[in-house]
């Protein structure tokens, strides 16, 4: 009897059969670049935070909330979506929205506060996390025009943006420990709510828009540059009301609703 060349567990094609060889797959580097880019920030705001450096480790998130707009856009204009785009983008988003904010605010603020200081970072960690598993298993069925609770960016904006102004004024006597504790348990609060937030995604980019717009956009930046920290503070607290205001109208109309005038 004849003994097989196939070494045990190695399968050998019979006759007139062909071998096939797993396809390997690669990667878009466009989109995965970007998602790299904000992981790479969130990364480096933590290592900010532990060398004391705050203000650049609030602006380091901020170019993460840049850099993770950006690769969706990409991926959705280049026609570059993908599984693991998807993937990646989470776990980026986890460290850079999640982790990032928490350990920042708690070197910067917190932690003199003892257990309150630490429980209140972790609940804005956990918070993220489980905002960012909901958007995931709600992607299919969620209307693309509004995000379930405030989306994990707005929260580390707001959260970057904060610890930005309080360095940029000196401002962390007379009860900003508070003020700092308070504005992080309302951006993890606000994640895991069931409030609607305007998304944006369906703003065609493509689409062509009137002259004006183009020129509010240029006074925007102007806006920005007079007073980064609290422009931006202002502009990402704004959007983190902007879920309970809505509510509010909806719940007023719900009880005052518009009665039609008669033909």
């Amino acid at each position: 009897m004849m003994e097989s060349d196939a070494s045990p567990g190695q399968e050998t094609a019979s006759e007139g059969e062909e071998v096939r060889k797993p396809s390997r797959r690669g990667i878009f580097l466009l989109p995965n670049l970007l998602t790299t880019g904000a992981l790479f920030a969130g990364f480096f705001a933590i290592v900010q935070a532990m060398n004391g450096r705050f203000e650049q480790a609030a602006v380091a998130i901020l170019v993460a909330m840049v850099l993770d707009g950006l690769d969706g856009r990409v991926a959705r204009l280049t026609n570059t979506q993908s599984a693991f785009g998807a993937e990646y983008d989470s776990l980026s988003d986890m460290v850079s929205f999640g982790v990032a904010p928490a350990l920042v605010m708690y070197s910067f603020a917190l932690q003199g506060m003892g257990k309150l200081g630490w429980i209140a970072a972790f609940v804005y960690c956990a918070a993220a996390a489980l905002r960012l598993a909901r958007f995931n298993t709600m992607l299919a069925v969620q209307d693309k025009r509004w995000f379930m609770g405030l989306p994990s960016p707005a929260a580390a904006a707001l959260v970057a943006a904060f610890v930005w102004l309080m360095v940029d004024n000196q401002a962390m006597g007379n009860g900003a420990h508070w003020l700092a504790w308070s504005v992080m348990l309302f951006a993890g609060i606000s994640m895991v709510t069931n409030l609607a937030y305007y998304s944006g995604k369906d703003f065609n980019l493509k689409r062509s828009v009137p002259f004006v717009v183009v020129v509010l956009i240029a006074l925007g930046f102007s806006l920005i540059s007079l007073d980064p920290p609290i422009v931006l503070f202002l502009l990402f607290l704004g959007y983190g009301l902007s879920g309970y205001l809505l509510w509010l109208k909806r719940r007023y109309f719900r009880k005052h609703p518009v009665s039609s005038s008669p033909n």
